[in-house]
């Protein structure tokens, strides 16, 4: 099971809304067939926990095999915004199309009416 940041990183990677991050793991996995699979199948389907966990995995592999990525890796995911919520913060985030109402909330103590 791949540490749990990384399964944060591939989540962030999947909704394509790090940009910077999203680069540099293409650039990275870009002579690996089967990684670049990975990322194109989390970023297909960002709800479906599988293949996020797929990515994270080769995304350990890429950390194992690669220090300079491993660092570049963490240096990227401490530039946005998504990587402070696993120090205790919030950060709320939407992306794609919605229909509908969105409801957002942290730390909810007593009745909520909707």
């Amino acid at each position: 099971m791949p540490e749990p940041i990384l399964i944060s990183i591939a989540a962030a990677l999947a909704a394509k809304g790090a940009t910077g991050l999203y680069e540099l793991v293409r650039r990275k996995f870009a002579k690996n067939p089967p990684a670049i699979a990975a990322l194109e199948a989390a970023a297909a389907a960002p709800e479906d926990n599988r293949p996020i966990t797929a990515l994270a995995e080769r995304l350990s592999e890429a950390q194992v095999e690669d220090a300079e990525f491993a660092e570049a890796l963490r240096e990227e995911w401490e530039k946005l915004p998504e990587s402070r919520v696993s120090r205790g913060d919030v950060h709320n985030t939407v992306t794609g199309n919605v229909t509908g109402k969105v409801v957002q909330l942290r730390d909810v103590h007593g009745n909520i009416n909707l």
